[in-house]
């Protein structure tokens, strides 16, 4: 039987960074019960390898040629994607300048060499309890209470991330803002619970149109979402299918001039960005247009266009 303190479904991957090989293999072994492990033997290698995977600890050796530990930890908290890894250094360097250097730069500890296994092994798993509960606090602060989804900021946040990604990718990428046509009137007739039950049902709809792993959708307002899809090459039909989904509820909604169920209305955005300059304003205000023309035009119906950004 294990003695991780960890389930083995959500251990965290952890990245032991060290020039020196038996020091890798080390720890590594000393860590493995913990979490799922990482390797890396410089710094250039371990900032490509912080890209590619959720990284939630750094052991981190300071005396490395070429880039040193200083310099990773520095380059690893300038990044907005690795920025809230954790990092301890494990170094032989033990004046008081040294440590005092690399806590400054934002290390949550400093374990001297030739380290003993169990100190090392208690500190890593309470660095790791910390910083697993961080990012659920930080999750649960960027998620809407009702519906779970993510909330406004968190979205501004994401569709910046999507944009770049698709900028830099050249992927096409599609950004949709939804309502619910004529909610006040709904939540007048059939009361606040009726309401929020009505909009947890429309967002899980919403929710299942993503697939890949950029795609998103947050409560954008009171009676509105917002939905960002990557390469998409069926944007219009699975909005159109999430426009029939949410009819297909039966809610009813008798105040309703559009319908006598509950219904949705939504301006899409289909946009390939130059890479130099994704518009994340531009592809707001496009799909805001498209939103305002559907419910000038009637309601229960989606709007789609493409948008090109040019260099």
């Amino acid at each position: 039987m294990s003695d991780s303190a960890f389930p083995i479904d959500i251990r965290p991957a952890v990245l032991i960074v060290d020039d020196d090989r038996t020091s890798r293999m080390m720890l590594a072994e000393l860590l493995q019960p913990d979490c799922r492990l990482l390797l890396a033997k410089d710094g250039p290698s371990a900032l490509q390898r912080m890209l590619k995977e959720d990284v939630v600890l750094v052991l981190l050796d300071i005396s490395m040629p070429g880039m040193d530990g200083y310099e990773v930890l520095r380059q690893i908290k300038a990044n907005r994607r690795t920025a809230d890894a954790s990092i301890i250094f494990i170094t032989s360097l033990t004046e008081e300048t040294d440590e005092e250097r690399g806590l400054l730069l934002g290390a949550v500890d400093y374990i001297f060499k030739p380290i003993r296994p169990a100190i090392v092994r208690a500190r890593v798993r309470a660095h790791l309890r910390s910083a697993l509960q961080q990012r659920e606090l930080a999750s649960l602060s960027a998620r809407d209470g009702l519906t779970g989804l993510p909330n406004r900021r968190h979205f501004h946040e994401a569709l910046d991330r999507a944009c770049r990604h698709a900028a830099r990718t050249g992927e096409l990428m599609g950004l949709a803002l939804i309502a619910i046509d004529h909610f006040g009137s709904y939540n007048d007739r059939y009361g606040q619970d009726a309401g929020d039950s009505a909009l947890c049902q429309v967002a899980r709809i919403v929710a299942g149109l993503g697939r890949r792993p950029h795609d998103l959708a947050a409560r954008y307002g009171e009676d509105e979402l917002a939905l960002i899809l990557q390469d998409t090459g069926e944007f219009a039909p699975r909005l159109e299918r999430a426009r029939q989904d949410v009819m297909d509820l039966c809610i009813p909604h008798a105040g309703s001039p559009t319908a006598p169920v509950l219904t949705i209305s939504g301006g899409g955005v289909v946009a390939r960005f130059p890479r130099s300059a994704p518009d994340v304003a531009s592809l707001l205000r496009h799909a805001d247009t498209l939103l305002a023309r559907a419910r000038q035009e009637g309601q229960n119906r989606l709007l789609t266009e493409a948008l090109f950004v040019r260099a």
